[in-house]
């Protein structure tokens, strides 16, 4: 453990050089709003495996996985790991689909409100937003968490440092100063979660005592056939995979990348090399409940790997986590902004485009005081993910069959997502419950709109079909 002024010092000067790596690259850059929101066609390759990665790997890594595993064990692992990387993969042919019928656009909710009308759009923007929040909320309150594990520093000043210093860059440099720091958080990131891997390793004598040590105690936990861990593998899968559709973040990098090319490249190498992340962070919490079965099983892996840290790694853990959650925060951050600057430019035309950059910050500075407030208290960053799972598993089918089907209307889009929702939160767990309800309440807040969709376009034969054209109207929004 640290003492509190070494860990608030460490802590704050941290926080201050990564939001410095963001500002000063701004300052040399006059961004227009375009530039601002979306970055469009500026990102090679190499720079969205990059960046995308980044993203992928917040705070919660080091929390969510290891919890799955202890109670859905391998079978969760596995499930998470293919989860996390799904998302990155069906945006490959969802996101060459955006790019080639609105090829000017910059967010989901434009597409939305274009193909199916304002009902279906303010339900689509409520969700995405309460996901943006959840997401933003679970990051810090994640690097919270972790902070007061090595140092009795509070919840909440945690969560304001961490939130002060990414909003500065964030807000200031917007999507371009965000795909910049991703590349420098991921040169602490990649070496640092090496270093913790092998010192896990140490903690547990490598992997044949925990094996021995769980076939011993909870020999269901490494067995793939357990209904247990296959239930829980499939409940990541879905969560994670629609969810991760509905992340306006990745909508950006979509048209921030070079080409069409780039993108998919992009999109393919990030979520190959996010799996492999995913399962070795899962494994730890097999580790604790080998070695520490009766523990916390929310800080598994540090309860595993704390014994065993020297000072010198412990501090190095702030900025690891500090890497983690800045490098998601940011882009949740980001996303907001770009809904609020797209959305209010639709709806108040003669505002400037500096009016509107001035616009979004107020707004991402506004909602950062309810993402404090609730970090610092401390709620499970799992289950904050999981309620905006559901929530976007319910929109999924309904807003990309809109895509390719030229029948289905507005009207069948929004009845058929509410239905998934009522269903679908009808079956969620509560907070302290049973997880036993996840995967159905997943699987019908999924499966119901996409049923009610396929059944009611049967009705709409003799509807005008939706003219793909008229997507045109969506333009660069510094030609407007």
């Amino acid at each position: 453990m640290l003492s509190y002024e070494h860990a608030l010092l460490w802590l704050l000067g941290f926080s201050i050089v990564f939001a410095l790596f963001g500002v000063l690259y701004s300052r040399h850059r006059q961004e227009s709003l375009e530039e601002y929101i979306v970055a469009r066609h500026s990102q090679r390759s190499t720079a969205t495996v990059i960046s995308l990665l980044a993203t992928s790997l917040g705070a919660w890594i080091l929390f969510s996985p290891a919890q799955a595993a202890t109670w859905g064990g391998l079978g969760a692992v596995i499930g998470y790991a293919i989860g996390s990387m799904s998302p990155r993969l069906a945006m490959i042919p969802l996101g060459n689909r955006m790019r080639e019928l609105i090829p000017e656009g910059h967010t989901l909710t434009e597409y939305i409100i274009h193909r199916y009308g304002k009902p279906m759009y303010a339900l689509a923007l409520i969700i995405m937003m309460f996901y943006l929040f959840i997401s933003l909320t679970a990051e810090i309150t994640a690097m919270s968490k972790l902070i007061a594990l090595i140092a009795p520093i509070p919840l909440g000043i945690t969560a304001a440092i961490v939130l002060s210093c990414t909003l500065l860059y964030t807000s200031y440099g917007g999507l371009r100063a965000t795909i910049f720091t991703d590349k420098v958080q991921m040169l602490v990131i990649l070496p640092l979660l090496f270093l913790l891997t092998a010192f896990v390793w140490i903690a547990v004598d490598g992997i044949h005592p925990t094996v021995e040590r769980l076939q011993a105690t909870a020999p269901q936990l490494l067995d793939l056939s357990n209904a247990i861990g296959i239930k829980a593998g499939l409940t990541f899968f879905v969560a994670i995979l629609l969810t991760g559709l509905f992340h306006q973040g990745n909508w950006q990098r979509i048209y921030a990348a070079h080409s069409s090319k780039a993108m998919r490249r992009g999109f393919l190498i990030s979520s190959l090399l996010t799996m492999p992340f995913i399962f070795v962070m899962g494994l730890f919490g097999l580790a604790f409940v080998a070695w520490h079965p009766n523990g916390d099983s929310s800080i598994a892996l540090f309860t595993v790997v704390m014994p065993v840290l020297p000072l010198w790694f412990v501090v190095l853990l702030i900025p690891l986590g500090l890497a983690l959650v800045m490098s998601s925060a940011d882009t949740a951050i980001s996303a907001i902004s770009s809904l609020i600057a797209v959305d209010a430019k639709r709806l108040f035309p003669q505002l400037t485009n500096q009016q509107l950059i001035r616009l979004s910050r107020y707004f991402v500075v506004l909602l950062a005081i309810p993402v404090w407030y609730v970090s610092a208290k401390g709620l499970s960053v799992l289950y904050l993910f999981l309620l905006a799972d559901l929530l976007c598993s319910a929109m999924a089918f309904p807003v990309f069959y809109g895509l390719y089907s030229r029948r289905i209307t507005g009207t069948q889009a929004t009845l058929s997502t509410i239905a998934g929702l009522i269903m679908g939160l009808f079956l969620f767990p509560t907070p302290d419950g049973p997880m036993d309800s996840l995967l159905a309440s997943f699987l019908v807040a999924a499966l119901i709109p996409a049923f009610l969709c396929l059944l009611l376009e049967r009705f709409t034969h003799k509807t005008r079909a939706f003219d793909f054209a008229r997507f045109d109207v969506i333009q660069s929004i510094d030609r407007r």
